[in-house]
């Protein structure tokens, strides 16, 4: 594909088709014997958050910076927090562990900064997955590809991911999204694997979505002010079309998905996730919801009632949920939900 931006028949191609009901011909996604899901970057990061058996946190030590104006010229940093999201995912099976980079925040240093305070070396990675192109999930690959010189790493991502974006607000001055370069990346040594279709890594244990079906009635995407170029103007970008999500099958436990914005809504994409691998039981849903502000609040009683239904362990909704949202799925969902932070790592292990 070339850098070009994406014209009207590229955009009714990627169009999602709905599929209701199960699966045909479920993709064999191998379940795994563990997954730990570490939080490298979110929009929140709290130092006094309990952790539990399944949650790590990162308290204030993790990081120390020079200070003169302290006894002994240091003191403790913490984590950053940032407008962005991005997520380390180790999978174990036997004695083979994997580890994938989901995102990679909004600024070039956020991400980096992370996961040298966690002790985290990002040269250990097997590759990145990019759940879209919007720039609070991309920013972070500057870093990244600062860090790990010209060793090739494979980054799967949707076509689409290189499409021309911008904010047109009523009232408030046009803000054109920051958009990838696949040149560029090139040039930094990432080997692009550009996927429509579903995408099974890590030896059939990590299932990359690629599109994902709009089955349900309420989940209708971004409002008119989020337009995309088509080649000769600006047209309403409702879809996101790019949005893809990660699925690990945690041995006789059920599903883990972890989504970056979630554009294509919480619900549709914990169903693709279902019709895709045949495995029913929905056991961790992390990462951000896209629930906040006047345009999505009217989507939030909807998504709880279904999510609610597929009766969670564990729900850490981060990044660009929303606190409405936060606070209605922490009173539906009281034992399953869990507050998200930068740094935190959740672990999942077979029964």
């Amino acid at each position: 594909m070339c850098d070009a931006a994406p014209g009207p028949a590229d955009v009714v191609a990627a169009t999602p088709r709905p599929a209701p009901g199960p699966a045909v011909d479920p993709i064999a996604l191998e379940p795994v014997d563990e997954v730990m899901v570490t939080t490298l970057v979110d929009n929140v990061y709290d130092a006094l958050l309990p952790g539990d058996e399944r949650t790590r946190r990162a308290g204030f030590d993790t990081g120390h910076a020079a200070a003169p104006q302290f006894e002994g010229g240091k003191t403790a940093t913490g984590l950053v927090a940032e407008h962005g999201f991005a997520a380390l995912v180790s999978v174990r099976r036997g004695d083979t562990t994997t580890t994938l980079l989901f995102d990679t925040g909004l600024s070039p240093d956020a991400m980096i900064t992370n996961a040298d305070r966690l002790g985290v070396d990002l040269s250990g990675i097997h590759g990145v997955v990019l759940s879209h192109g919007h720039f609070d999930h991309v920013g972070g690959l500057a870093g990244l590809a600062g860090r790990r010189g010209a060793r090739t790493l494979p980054m799967v991502v949707h076509p689409l991911v290189w499409t021309r974006r911008r904010l047109a607000v009523p009232g408030q001055d046009m803000f054109e999204l920051p958009t990838l370069s696949k040149r560029a990346l090139n040039g930094e040594g990432f080997e692009v694997i550009e996927r429509r279709h579903p995408s099974l890594l890590v030896d059939g244990c990590v299932l990359i979505t690629g599109e994902i079906d709009r089955t349900t009635e309420f989940e209708r995407g971004m409002p008119p002010a989020h337009q995309a170029w088509t080649g000769s103007g600006w047209e309403h970008d409702p879809l996101v079309i790019d949005d893809q999500a990660l699925v690990v099958h945690v041995r006789d436990r059920g599903l883990l998905v972890l989504t970056g914005c979630g554009h294509a809504g919480a619900v549709n994409i914990v169903r693709h996730a279902q019709r895709l691998t045949g495995v029913g039981r929905l056991l961790a849903l992390l990462g951000g919801l896209h629930l906040g502000g006047p345009a999505f609040e009217p989507v939030i009683p909807p998504t709880i009632e279904a999510l609610t239904a597929m009766a969670p362990e564990l729900v850490v909704p981060g990044h660009c949920t929303g606190w409405r949202a936060q606070h209605a799925l922490a009173a539906a969902l009281p034992e399953a939900w869990v507050q998200g932070s930068s740094g935190t790592t959740y672990r999942l292990s077979a029964a």
